[in-house]
């Protein structure tokens, strides 16, 4: 066609402001700040709505795939990523077997995690009987100290069965500063077997042995701006462990692999992932590398733990699947996806093939793995990647400034900063400022744990490292708390019950029915609710009638006045009597003796605790 139709030359494009006017028009005297405005964990704000003027600063725009400074991804013409799945060993040809059945089922990554006692040539021979590891991802964990031992096994055995060594691909899990920090000893000695494990891998240049864990903080409770400042420095650290050892940049930057978590917060954590690549590549280019090749960070990402749960548990699979998404969509290298019955259980065979299926979907029918940087050019993303680049660069230099990862972590700073977040997320779950659902918001009001019990986090194996205890990082999941006392309801005698006393306008006792339902049951109460009574007397007598332990009436703020104290009366203390709302009238109803008061600001956990102490669970 010689004319080539423009579309929408019709129509005129908005300036920013005209949206603003429109949406402060739309508000109606709202606060814009306070209803449009996101304001993060991570020390920045985000506006609702960005353009194209908003990235006009923004240098990493520019750059493309497989390009310093890598923002966009280490590959330019697919996003393939591994199959990752770890199996604990205890029985080599038990584990081989189990192996050889995954890599039949898509798995393409196989994580190794031995006990120290166990490296042997023979047992390695046994372990990887079978697997060709030219095309299989091989990644071992084992303890610090058995590292290079384990590493001239492998050398010696893949020489052995004449694989092409320069085509493997795996790595082993070097990382004594993690140890440090998970098991509150310090493992600097042990860092002296670096540069022998290196030097052990020479004729594997495809394994990469020197690991940033910072999914551990992850697990703990991190905020993605810590995780990403911290597993920079982490990174920085052992650049100048390798490089003052002697060896080469080039070398010592091909050889550290990042280990990363990713929570549920979808955009953010694909931006955490950009900005890590981007501002590593900057930390490593200033080591001088002969190529920019080793400038790139090379990340295994492992879904959450922390925000896992015990009830409810099959949500853990929304949870991992968003955070598998990100991941993906992120570019990473390769991807853990942990089993959704993980708090309470070795994971089963079922859980494990859903946990498979889970990255399987994102390749073979979402094609995941076709595009390159599909979130390259999005306002919000390439927004969201400079504000984190930023705020993680912040606390890089703060711990640089006060004299690097290791020192930091000696001190227990590092461990400190983690488990201060991990605490202010746990209170801010017991107010319910962070969401868990199916614990906090929106609990199964009829499940029961069936005989679920959290398990503890496994720990490494071997002997603990002598030397001067260190605090150790605080691994207790958000939900832990609410579990615990979900758990103690459910042992008591007599499941509560909480009924629902409505009445006066139905608007507001619905609403207010519907958010004491929730807020009761997440402790593992039973909710009764009701259409509505005529009387508060009709109300409490049927709440006696069901044997009730607590009666909760939901009305208007207006119509408290009128009811609530008449109802509190006629009850007459053969139950506990709860307001659900904060109604002006409240120091009225509280001078008439009544105690106790639920609505959005209460502290959810602890008023449940204080209700099952009066309970007497």
């Amino acid at each position: 066609m010689a004319n080539k139709e423009k579309l929408f030359t019709e129509f005129q494009v908005p300036t920013t402001q005209e949206w603003l006017d429109k949406i402060e028009v739309d508000l109606k005297g709202a606060d814009f700040q306070k209803r449009m405005v996101w304001r993060t964990n991570e020390g920045f704000n985000v506006q609702p709505f960005y353009r194209r003027e908003d990235l006009q600063t923004l240098k990493a725009v520019d750059s493309l795939p497989g390009e310093f400074p890598f923002v966009r991804g280490n590959k330019k013409d697919n996003n393939l990523w591994f199959v990752r799945q770890d199996i604990n060993v205890d029985d080599a040809k038990v584990a081989n077997a189990k192996a050889l059945d995954i890599l039949n089922k898509g798995v393409d990554s196989l994580g190794f995690k031995i006990a120290g006692k166990d490296i042997s040539a023979e047992f390695i021979a046994t372990l990887l009987d079978g697997i060709l590891p030219q095309y299989v991802e091989l990644n071992f964990s084992t303890c610090q100290r058995h590292c290079v031992e384990l590493a001239e096994i492998l050398v010696a055995y893949f020489k052995q069965k004449g694989y092409p060594l320069a085509d493997l691909k795996g790595s082993i899990d070097f990382d004594p500063i993690a140890r440090m920090m998970k098991k509150g000893k310090d493992t600097t000695p042990v860092l002296q077997q670096a540069k022998p494990l290196i030097e052990a891998l020479t004729e594997l240049p495809g394994y990469r042995c020197i690991n940033v864990n910072s999914v551990a903080l992850n697990n703990a409770g991190a905020y993605i701006y810590q995780e990403l400042g911290y597993a920079l420095a982490w990174g920085a650290e052992y650049m100048n462990l390798l490089t003052e050892a002697g060896i080469d940049a080039t070398e010592a930057g091909k050889r550290i692999k990042f280990n990363m978590g990713v929570s549920d917060n979808y955009f953010m954590e694909i931006a955490k992932f950009r900005a890590a690549r981007l501002l590593w590549a900057q930390i490593v280019k200033q080591y001088e590398p002969q190529c920019d090749c080793a400038c790139q960070m090379h990340v295994c990402a492992y879904t959450s733990e922390y925000n896992q749960t015990l009830f409810d548990s099959y949500v853990n699979l929304l949870r991992s699947q968003t955070e598998t998404m990100s991941a993906a969509i992120a570019n990473v290298d390769s991807i853990v996806v942990t089993p959704f019955d993980k708090p309470y259980e070795t994971p089963t065979e079922f859980a494990e093939r859903i946990a498979r299926n889970q990255q399987l979907l994102l390749k073979e029918e979402a094609h995941f793995d076709k595009l390159v940087d599909v979130s390259g050019g999005s306002y919000t993303i390439e927004h969201l990647t400079d504000a984190i680049a930023q705020e993680g660069w912040k606390l890089f230099l703060s711990v640089e400034e006060a004299g690097g990862f290791l020192a930091e972590a000696q001190k227990g700073n590092i461990v400190n900063a983690i488990n201060e977040s991990n605490t202010k997320r746990h209170a801010d779950a017991a107010k319910r400022k962070e969401f868990i659902l199916g614990t906090n918001q929106f609990p199964n009001f009829t499940e029961t744990s069936d005989g679920k019990q959290p398990i503890a986090s496994s720990m490494c194996c071997g002997s603990a490292e002598a030397g001067e205890a260190l605090p150790a990082l605080n691994t207790a999941r958000m939900a832990s708390e609410f579990e615990t006392l979900r758990l103690a309801t459910e042992k008591a005698k007599k499941q509560p019950i909480a009924f629902m006393l409505t009445i006066g306008n139905l608007a507001m006792r619905q609403a207010r029915a519907q958010f004491s339902c929730n807020f009761l049951a997440a402790a593992g109460y039973k909710v009764m609710d009701n259409l509505g009574f005529k009387t508060v007397e009709e109300g409490v007598d049927a709440a006696l009638a069901a044997n009730a332990d607590i009666v909760v009436i939901c009305s208007s703020d207006d119509e408290y006045a009128e009811y609530a104290i008449p109802a509190f009366q006629y009850l007459n203390g053969r139950a506990m009597f709860v307001v659900a709302g904060a109604p002006a009238c409240s120091e009225d109803l509280k001078a008439a003796g009544i105690e106790n008061f639920i609505n959005v600001k209460s502290n959810q956990l602890g008023t449940l605790k204080e209700y099952n102490a009066k309970l007497g669970i």
